[in-house]
């Protein structure tokens, strides 16, 4: 597919794309454009003539029929949280930011279904089903400003997959605006529906390419009544797969959380974060957060045979569990900082990558070894879900080294960690995409097959290729 190489716009189609969404939704202003074309991370800097900020499906059908007769590309856009450079526009295209789209349709507690619109901060779905007495489980760092429709389109993950699945699993229907303007309606409460082709999950993960995600209809799940969370010091990841394997035959599906933390990361985040503590007085080379949840109050229980199993095969060397709900959201707040800590330690070069959940120890240990042979003094920062074998596998600069030497060796880095993950029948993508950080890799590493239907896909839904230029294919 080749990429949309923009003209200017014209004064007239500007002018007619502003009558869409209204004069007030549409930004030209150079100064309210920057935050919508530059990410966290500042690795990727866009430009755009025009953010347009629709209010309904029929907006965002307007735009693209608009952008079909006229070739416009077009780039949607979320909260603007994707760490791969989806969201950016490249090469000038028009973004069509999504956050005004805001409405939470329906809350079905007899269905337990929730139907929200595109633009619905995660955290405040998390609240609204709360609200109604029901969990809505994705749960991410950036849940503060990520948006449904954005999780949706790169199949976010997140710290509760192990227990409930990532994006995919939790949406039962999607609302999408097609290249051309049709409104593909699937929106639907049924978990059986075998009526064809599964059209959801084209769009789920496609990164926007596909069409513009506007409204999904969500599963809800019981809210649990007791949750009970421990921050665990230990010797190794394999003593942590041991505690894994521990937890599950003890808890079975009320274990819900399970992250890996090595004690590099939980020192950056001490240090850097704020309001940021160690949980235990003493440190350890490798930590557990985990998390259990339970609709009885056997959480607590359940949670301190664990520990004491662990502590009795010499597994776990210290531990401690949550007291109150302050001290839970601390242990997460920990967790939650440990990739805006690595700033100030300079360059990062990162990996969100999965391997099977019994060769995370040897993937660590491998990488560890690869990274630092092919950087001396470089330093591996590793930490993620090891739930579901998904680790972020981070590589912070040597001290005093220079920054911007260490940042060219991005792909050197990528070349030898990758090689490990696909040796040990991994994914060098687990939950935050391909947009244009991986899209290069991605044709060396999937199937040949997969890659050819990909993008029959993309021809067939996207002929004049306008959806998200040059991100994923």
């Amino acid at each position: 597919m080749n990429i949309v190489q923009p003209p200017p716009l014209s004064p007239e189609l500007i002018a007619r794309l502003k009558n869409i969404v209204g004069e007030k939704y549409a930004v030209t202003d150079a100064n309210d454009i920057a935050p919508y074309v530059t990410e966290e991370r500042n690795l990727f800097h866009g430009h755009s003539p025009l953010i347009l900020r629709p209010g309904s499906a029929a907006e965002v059908s307007a735009i693209c029929k608009l952008a079909t007769e006229h070739r416009i590309a077009l780039v949607p856009q979320g909260g603007n949280t994707g760490l791969v450079g989806g969201q950016t526009p490249h090469n000038g295209e028009v973004v069509v930011s999504m956050r005004r789209l805001d409405k939470i349709r329906e809350v079905d507690t007899a269905s337990n279904t929730m139907t929200c619109e595109a633009g619905v901060i995660l955290q405040n779905a998390q609240q609204r089903a709360a609200d109604a007495d029901r969990l809505f489980p994705l749960s991410l760092g950036a849940e503060g400003s990520c948006t449904i429709g954005g999780n949706l389109s790169t199949n976010a993950g997140g710290t509760a997959a192990l227990a409930y699945g990532v994006a995919r699993e939790m949406a039962l229907g999607l609302e999408v605006v097609l290249a051309d303007g049709r409104i593909l309606n699937t929106l639907s409460k049924l978990k059986k529906d075998n009526t064809g082709y599964d059209l959801r999950n084209l769009f789920i993960g496609a990164e926007g390419t596909l069409g513009i995600i506007t409204a999904a209809t969500l599963k809800l799940f019981p809210r649990p009544h007791a949750v009970e969370t421990a921050f665990v010091g230990l010797k190794s990841p394999a003593d942590a797969l041991r505690l894994l394997e521990i937890s599950r035959d003890e808890a079975a599906g009320g274990l819900t959380s399970f992250e890996l933390l090595a004690d590099i990361a939980v020192d950056f985040s001490v240090r850097h974060g704020i309001d940021v503590r160690h949980p235990l007085a003493d440190k350890h080379p490798w930590y557990v957060l985990m998390e259990l949840s339970s609709s009885r109050d056997d959480a607590r229980p359940t949670l301190e045979a664990i520990l004491a199993r662990g502590m009795e095969d010499g597994i776990v060397d210290d531990a401690v569990i949550a007291a109150n709900l302050s001290q839970r959201s601390g242990f997460w707040k920990l967790r939650d900082e440990m990739s805006s800590a690595q700033k100030p330690e300079g360059g990062s070069i990162k990996h969100d990558v999965s391997v099977p959940v019994a060769a995370v120890p040897a993937f660590i240990e491998e990488a560890n070894a690869a990274v630092v042979k092919l950087i001396p003094g470089s330093r591996p920062v590793p930490f993620g879900h090891l739930g579901d074998g998904n680790i972020h596998y981070n590589v912070s600069q040597p001290v005093g080294g220079d920054t911007a030497d260490f940042m060219a060796r991005w792909h050197d880095v990528n070349a030898v960690v990758f090689a490990i993950v696909l040796r040990m029948g991994g994914s060098i993508s687990a939950e935050h995409g391909i947009g244009v950080l991986k899209r290069d890799e991605l044709p060396d590493v999937k199937d040949k097959v997969a890659i050819e239907l990909m993008r029959g896909i993309k021809a067939m839904l996207d002929p004049l290729g306008i959806m998200n230029p040059g991100k994923v294919l």
